[in-house]
């Protein structure tokens, strides 16, 4: 008979030296993703010992429910946050995708019930499916949904940064970029504010995050070039592209006349176009720079005549005086 696998609650099994027989990932022990110095600060600490004991999957949900920051270590001896706890669970456990995809975008059925009722006569209310609908438009969020607690979505996104294959955390945490909800951050000093579209943004393209080093993600670049992703369609597209024609017809009404001809022809081309005859033909900046040249040829003339006046003065005074020495 084959010996039946038990979960072990504490870390033995995964800490232990001679040898790992659980989930692999990257053909390594996932324990091995973490650096050894918060690993034992992790395992040493008051939370990891009360709150982490015992937590499987769908436990586990309910301690990230009640998440208030994200972080990694704290203070000057590196007491590590409960969010580096869970993360670290998470690795122990190694659950499916599927329930790390729930994670990501889960959301109270209650709540969602609730909030049907207060938004029915407002454009943003959601549909049976729980999709966010906006006017027609879908939440851009993975999977159409917009997970209703932002830590327990922060936790499943560490985690797919270190766990799962390159492909698939840029398909899945791209779209988290749309999230722009605020966040607080526990650093060594302190707190601070952040947002869920930075956090991202950070596990993409930084190699420390929440004190931990996250291996070399290669460049999408790359993955493009390789034909594994599709080029990224950002959704500030036709923004942009409307700023750029604003542009153009901005700089389309500029028309330099270098000639009287050409000016004639401009004015009866404003004429016939009903924009008027005496229309300008510079910008405003053009015309600025013509009235300060103006100005200050104007002084220029003034003080060289004012020069040429003093020096025929002084030149007078000493021939009077000159030849009053004579005399």
């Amino acid at each position: 008979m084959s010996k039946t696998e038990f979960h072990k609650a504490d870390a033995k099994g995964l800490l232990d030296d001679r040898g790992y027989s659980g989930t692999l990932i990257r053909g390594q022990n996932p324990a091995l993703l973490f650096e050894k110095g918060v690993r034992d600060r992790i395992t040493e600490s008051y939370y990891w010992k009360e709150q982490c004991f015992g937590l499987n999957a769908a436990s586990l949900c309910d301690r990230a429910a009640e998440l208030k920051f994200i972080g990694g270590t704290t203070g000057v001896m590196g007491k590590p946050t409960p969010f580096l706890c869970l993360a670290f669970k998470l690795l122990q456990l190694v659950p499916d995708k599927e329930i790390i995809l729930e994670m990501l975008n889960f959301e109270d059925d209650g709540e969602e019930e609730d909030e049907d009722g207060q938004e029915g006569g407002s454009g943003g209310s959601r549909n049976g499916n729980g999709n966010g609908v906006s006017g027609g438009i879908q939440d851009p969020n993975a999977l159409g949904k917009l997970g209703a607690f932002k830590y327990l979505r922060c936790l499943a996104a560490f985690y797919i940064r270190l766990a799962w294959s390159p492909v698939e955390i840029f398909t899945t945490l791209e779209p988290l970029l749309s999230d722009f909800r605020k966040i607080k951050r526990r650093t060594k000093d302190g707190f601070m504010l952040t947002y869920m579209d930075q956090f991202v943004d950070d596990l993409l393209t930084k190699d420390r995050v929440c004190a931990t080093s996250l291996w070399k993600l290669p460049s999408r670049a790359n993955l493009e070039d390789l034909e594994m992703l599709e080029p990224r369609e950002s959704p500030l597209g036709d923004e942009i592209d409307m700023l750029d024609a604003e542009d153009e017809g901005e700089n389309g009404d500029v028309q330099i006349v270098e000639s009287d001809e050409e000016r004639r022809r401009y004015e009866s081309d404003d004429s016939r176009s009903g924009r008027g005859s005496r229309r300008s033909y510079y910008s405003d900046d053009d015309r600025s720079d013509r009235g300060s040249r103006r100005r200050y040829d104007s002084d220029r003339s003034r003080s060289r005549r004012r020069s040429d006046s003093r020096d025929g003065s002084e030149g007078e005074i000493r021939r009077r005086s000159s030849s009053r020495d004579n005399c």
